[in-house]
């Protein structure tokens, strides 16, 4: 049984969780998902997790309106919410501790290789953004986390801060959707004390993309590629070290 003390922890994590989130583009489930492993089964943690990250995708959406693209949404979010739901109903059968650090390992190496190639851009071609979206979600439903993957090919492309983010939360906004659907069919329920924690865990995950919009927009354009660098470096280095 959960007490109102934990609700407030969980409140605080979220924030910052946002905050980042939002910033990076992802990282929300990277930051909550091993916090809360602490004090939750993995099913409940998928999903409270999950929630928290389908509001922060509405904000973006909303805080960043002007950037989606729809065409690469579509390409990227569609085949995303197919394999979303495959991932999500794997999530529970399978080891993930090898599959995460080996995409750790990939990350970090992606990041290395932007380092020695700053000039490497992703054709925005229909094949990469449907090859890109498939990762993206089947990720996300089996470790809760896909952003990171979402993160390479959006960030590969080279867009505009506002297109990438909105573009990220938009994509996150139909995957999240799919396995959030996906874990409660399956019978994950959450604590009562939990469910009224939403009244704090919602507004306080709004504030934290506002602050990161704050953030954003003090980041010059050109810095920003480099920006997302460093945070897939250091979840990769995470997932490689704390699978």
């Amino acid at each position: 049984m959960f007490v109102y003390e934990e609700v407030v922890y969980i409140a605080l994590l979220t924030l910052l969780a946002s905050l980042i989130g939002t910033m990076a583009g992802f990282g929300i489930s990277t930051i909550m998902v091993p916090v809360l492993l602490i004090i939750l089964p993995l099913p409940q943690t998928l999903l409270l997790v999950g929630i928290v990250h389908w509001f922060n995708d509405i904000w973006k959406m909303l805080l960043f309106r002007n950037g989606i693209r729809w065409k690469l949404l579509l390409a990227f979010g569609l085949p995303g919410i197919f394999a979303s739901f495959l991932g999500s109903s794997l999530s529970l059968r399978i080891s993930r501790e090898i599959l995460s650090r080996a995409l750790g390992v990939f990350l970090i190496a992606y990041v290395i290789f932007i380092i020695f190639n700053r000039t490497f851009k992703l054709s925005q071609k229909l094949s990469v953004a449907i090859s890109s979206g498939t990762l993206t979600g089947f990720f996300a439903g089996i470790f809760g986390i896909g952003g990171e993957i979402n993160a390479v090919a959006l960030s590969a492309f080279n867009l505009e801060k506002a297109v990438y983010i909105a573009t990220a939360g938009a994509i996150a906004f139909m995957i999240d959707s799919t396995r959030i659907a996906t874990y409660i069919q399956g019978g994950t329920r959450l604590d009562p004390v939990l469910v009224s924690g939403f009244l704090i865990f919602i507004p306080v995950s709004l504030i934290g993309a506002m602050i990161g919009k704050i953030g954003i927009e003090k980041i010059p354009q050109e810095k920003f590629r480099n920006f997302v660098a460093v945070f897939i470096f250091l979840f990769g280095l995470k997932l490689v070290l704390f699978p």
